[in-house]
């Protein structure tokens, strides 16, 4: 098995990289120790705001700096800075303000806080905003080039960062684009495994479980939510058996959701199966049984291949 990172640890270093950048700003509502935005604020405290446990304030005061030409990052766990604030998110999506949003913790992945702290929904809620750019590394080189994207763009970004270890997989790094998917292993056209990066365990261990069976399947990082890669999913509409969509949140209006309607919205159609969170509220637990409870694991990516199949 590959080695694991958690990307989440990893955040404060690449924010320091940017602190020659005096436009950035990075607010925090007392978490910045559990996201290590904190090294930036250690570093950079007259642009490292600390607003407290306010987050729609918090929200508020990024989109007026945002308009005032600075590129603020508003960092926290992903049910805070997407659900807690959305009323304030859309305001600012709807005035095309130059807000970075950052949520760790997604999905299931803050466990034993139970479902008041899971982000279930946050692709649904973002991705559904106009103007809005919503990106999900898998890799650190990923979430290096993510935060780096979203000084250079111009206009809202949701960046959603794995608090539980990713798989470091055994292949070239390929820069991220908006709008652009990467195959990460190719061996035949029985099933592409289309997953997000906080998924990227159960993806690829999916895809493991397939192979020693004898299914030759693609493995692709959607690492761009929104936009989507509206041409490969075609060309493999054409080409695979059948997509599995492998996703850290509900599979309403997530991943799955998203590829569904790219399909829904073609001429050529194939089968789909969605791995992900039922419509249910989750339970507090430790993550990795929690995973396994909610089917976001190889076992389940696996079971949903061989159905497909059938």
């Amino acid at each position: 098995m590959a080695n694991e990172i958690c990307l989440r640890a990893q955040i404060g270093d690449i924010l320091l990289e940017l602190g020659n950048d005096e436009r950035v700003f990075v607010l925090d509502t007392d978490l910045a120790k559990s996201t290590t935005a904190i090294k930036f604020g250690q570093k950079y405290p007259e642009r490292f705001l600390e607003m407290g446990i306010a987050e729609q304030s918090t929200m508020s005061v990024a989109t007026g700096l945002a308009i005032e030409g600075k590129i603020p990052f508003y960092i926290s766990f992903a049910l805070f800075t997407t659900g807690t604030v959305w009323t304030q998110l859309r305001q600012a999506c709807y005035s095309g303000a130059n807000v970075k949003i950052m949520g760790t913790h997604p999905g299931i992945d803050d466990g034993p806080d139970g479902a008041s702290h899971h982000a279930n929904e946050d692709l649904a809620l973002t991705r559904t905003l106009p103007t809005m750019t919503v990106l999900v590394p898998s890799s650190l080189e990923e979430l290096r080039d993510c935060i780096k994207l979203a000084v250079e763009h111009n206009g809202p970004m949701y960046i959603r960062v794995s608090r539980d270890t990713v798989p470091v997989l055994d292949v070239p790094h390929i820069p991220v684009e908006i709008g652009k998917a990467v195959i990460k292993y190719d061996d035949g056209n029985y099933l592409a495994i289309w997953y997000e990066g906080t998924a990227t365990k159960a993806a690829y261990e999916g895809y493991l479980k397939l192979k020693q069976e004898g299914y030759q399947c693609k493995l692709i990082n959607m690492t761009s939510i929104k936009q989507i890669d509206k041409e490969l999913l075609q060309n493999l509409f054409k080409t695979v058996k059948g997509i599995i969509t492998v996703e850290n949140h509900t599979v309403i209006g997530g991943l799955g959701g998203a590829v569904a309607e790219v399909m829904a919205q073609g001429d050529i159609h194939c089968k789909l199966s969605m791995v992900g969170i039922e419509d249910v509220f989750t339970e507090s637990g430790a993550l990795g049984a929690l995973k396994e409870k909610y089917g976001i694991c190889g076992e389940n990516v696996r079971y949903h291949g061989e159905m497909l199949l059938k």
